[in-house]
């Protein structure tokens, strides 16, 4: 276990993924200037203030320990930072007494429970990858080019930021601890997508 600063945030990052912050308010200026010191992390941990409410740090919340890889500070304090998702993490308990102004936690790695066959697993990545080949020629303009994905690690990490949909469903993904289980999400939302733009059967045969 070790202690971490937290930044709740409406987002959520996926290990290996690569997200842009703007750094504003000024307990998180002083956090990013302590990563910056040490060993350039936080814990990233999805929070809808909207419809949440105030964040309460509770134990066994799940969320992504960010890096710091880029940092551009602004004349006003503010800074543009991008950070890398590195691993899951799972809150043990919230330190509400810390003397920081920020939110830190005791947390430990959260790690998947089931480990598919590698056979089995690849088979499951590359239908996930023909699904994805699919939505991207129904768009009005498919890329030229389509991203390489390495195939040899986590394929939902990879594959989640390009869905552009509800940050829960993106945390409830994060907390799935079972590769075949994220893909099969993500199978169901590139299916949807080629099913809504799949021509109506009756017209075709009219």
């Amino acid at each position: 276990m070790v202690r971490l600063p937290l930044f709740p945030l409406p987002v959520v990052l996926f290990p290996g993924a690569s997200m842009p912050l703007h750094i504003f308010e000024p307990r998180y200026r002083s956090m990013v200037a302590r990563c910056l010191e040490t060993d350039r992390r936080f814990g990233l941990i999805y929070h809808d203030a909207d419809e949440q409410g105030p964040f309460m740090n509770e134990a066994g919340r799940v969320g992504c320990v960010a890096e710091i890889d880029r940092y551009q500070p602004l004349p006003d304090g503010r800074s543009l930072i991008r950070i890398r998702g590195v691993h899951r993490f799972r809150i043990i308990e919230g330190l509400d007494d810390s003397p920081e102004p920020w939110y830190e936690a005791t947390v430990a790695p959260y790690e998947d429970i089931v480990h598919p066959r590698a056979e089995a697993i690849r088979t499951v990545r590359d239908r996930t990858l023909r699904l994805l080949l699919e939505v991207l020629q129904t768009l009005p303009e498919p890329p030229d080019e389509v991203p390489c994905f390495a195939l040899d690690r986590d394929l939902s990490y990879q594959l989640a930021p390009l869905v552009q949909i509800d940050g829960r469903w993106h945390q409830s993904l994060l907390e799935l601890r079972d590769e075949t289980y994220r893909l099969e999400r993500l199978d169901a939302v590139f299916q949807a997508g080629v099913d809504r733009t799949a021509p109506d059967e009756e017209e075709g045969a009219a």
